[in-house]
């Protein structure tokens, strides 16, 4: 029988899957690592703690079967990260992540030196402090004789892809959100790397996500438990793989994701821009097609940064009980009605991408007052999440592009509350899957291997909802007059988040 190996390489851990060829999870393992922040507003991880957490998740899988059953191997990952190698191939320095906002000055000199315009038309989107681009020149204009000892760039799972098969290669999809790739030709620009001074001999070699880019070596092999010579794909960005976990792969088809970001993704046969770049166009993990996708920059983040500063009580109950902290926090956030009684969160905790663009913009709870009680600040944070959702999803309904319901993963759409909130405040049905980023990329290297003849057979033949939550109409119509109040509240906001960033 074969097997598919997903692995995901996420902000706040690794997960390994094995699948059968009918996508179905057979063993499942999971390792976190930390996320280090040296000053505000930055965001940096240990790529060797990766590669541990890697090695830990996909021994404990392969012991359980014959690793030489396993077909092929797909990597997901985190978007954007800068992993910097010396000649021999030793890390130069911690990564630096997606939503590390230290490069507001790189990006204007990006801007600046290719053009808005030209920027635009070679990336399809404009320079923001999460792409790689400006971190790669922040690195160059602040660590220069580090920089001159470099001699490869890497995103987060192509580090991990060098690590098993000693290849530097990566996707489409991934090399999209580094503001280096000629999105519509799907090739490196030279015009950009050469405005900017980069050598592209630094850079990875360019594949489709469902292209075997190496094999298994017999060190990786020992360290995993994995066989040597087994098929590694290119595999996706972690967005990417999940729409192929989800099943997204055809036109009007879309998803939303709550993990440490939040997403709202549609798939597209061919290239759509905002003129704006308030969302993302995207190489996808379907050959020859792409994605829009609206990014918010602190989703399950949030709900996770108010867990670990004022929920201890709630874990340590949790942990006594056996269960997950999050279905006691649900608990309390339900008891508090639609709205929070008047309490507003801007999920801002990371700068902000879709609709503001704006790296100074930080969390705020607007209208706290001595009434209010946990349970409503936890609902507010799950409310001001979802219309950060929203806005995401109105700029694409301005596009034109379709949005006639959502699938729904993420550590946050595993909870019923917030994907009934989501179907409320989106006005669409949402649909819950099993699935997502390691189901993708196992299934792009099922595509590989030649199990599957191409990506949107093998979602049609693996990929399953759970169920669907409908919008509650007079949910709905009260979460509009929340919503347009939210929508207000940033505007007048934005100096003062400008102000605050200069403070010593």
């Amino acid at each position: 029988m074969p097997y598919l190996l997903g692995i995901d390489i996420g902000t706040s851990g690794v997960k390994t899957v094995l699948y059968n060829e009918g996508g179905q999870a057979l063993f499942s393992e999971t390792a976190s690592y930390p996320l280090h922040q040296p000053q505000n507003g930055w965001a940096e991880q240990d790529p060797a703690d990766w590669w541990a957490a890697v090695c830990q998740t996909v021994s404990r899988v392969t012991g359980r079967v014959n690793a030489r059953d396993i077909a092929g191997i797909g990597l997901s990952g985190q978007m954007h990260g800068l992993v910097l190698l010396d000649r021999d191939c030793e890390v130069l320095r911690p990564a630096i992540l997606w939503c590390d906002q230290r490069t507001g000055a790189e990006c204007r000199e990006l801007t600046e030196t290719v053009g808005a315009d030209r920027l635009m038309d070679i990336t399809a989107n404009p320079a923001l402090t999460g792409f790689t681009a400006s971190k790669i020149l922040w690195v160059k204009n602040h660590e220069p004789e580090l920089f001159a000892r470099g001699a490869h760039i890497l995103l987060p799972k192509d580090y991990i892809r060098y690590r098993l098969t000693g290849v530097f290669a990566t996707d489409m999809s991934d090399a999209s959100g580094m503001q280096l790739l000629h999105v519509r030709e799907r090739r490196w620009s030279e015009e950009v790397c050469a405005k900017i001074g980069l050598d592209m001999d630094l850079l990875p070699t360019l594949y489709e996500s469902p292209e075997i880019t190496g094999t298994v070596h017999d060190k990786a092999a020992a360290l995993t438990g994995l066989a040597p010579g087994t098929p590694v794909a290119a595999g996706a960005g972690d967005n990417a793989a999940a729409a192929v976990g989800t099943g997204v792969v055809r036109d009007g088809e879309s998803f939303t994701t709550i993990g440490t970001s939040g997403v709202v993704y549609a798939h597209t046969s061919s290239m759509a821009l905002d003129p704006g770049g308030r969302v993302h166009t995207f190489c996808c993990a379907v050959p020859g097609q792409w994605h829009v996708m609206g990014v918010t920059q602190a989703a399950g983040l949030s709900l996770q940064w108010f867990r670990n500063q004022f929920c201890m009580a709630e874990v340590e109950t949790a942990s006594a009980m056996e269960v997950s902290p999050y279905a006691l926090l649900d608990k309390q956030a339900s008891l508090s009605p639609i709205g929070a009684n008047r309490l507003l969160y801007l999920p801002y905790l990371m700068g902000e991408r879709t609709p503001h663009l704006d790296p100074n913009c930080r969390g705020a709870f607007l209208g706290l007052s001595a009434l209010h009680t946990k349970r409503d600040l936890l609902r507010a944070v799950m409310e001001g999440v979802s219309f950060s959702l929203r806005d995401c999803a109105e700029v694409l309904r301005e596009m034109s592009v379709p949005l006639s319901g959502t699938r729904v993963c993420g550590g946050g759409g595993q909870s019923p509350l917030w994907r009934q909130m989501l179907a409320d405040i989106l006005n669409l049905p949402v649909t819950s899957f099993d699935s997502g980023p390691s189901l993708g990329v196992a299934l792009l290297a099922g595509v590989g291997a030649g199990l599957y003849k191409s990506v949107p057979e093998a979602c049609d033949r693996t990929v399953k909802a759970i169920d669907t939550q409908t919008p509650i109409a007079d949910n709905a119509a009260l979460y509009e007059q929340v919503y347009a109040v939210y929508r207000s509240a940033y505007p007048p906001l934005k100096d003062v988040f400008a102000r605050l960033s200069v403070l010593p």
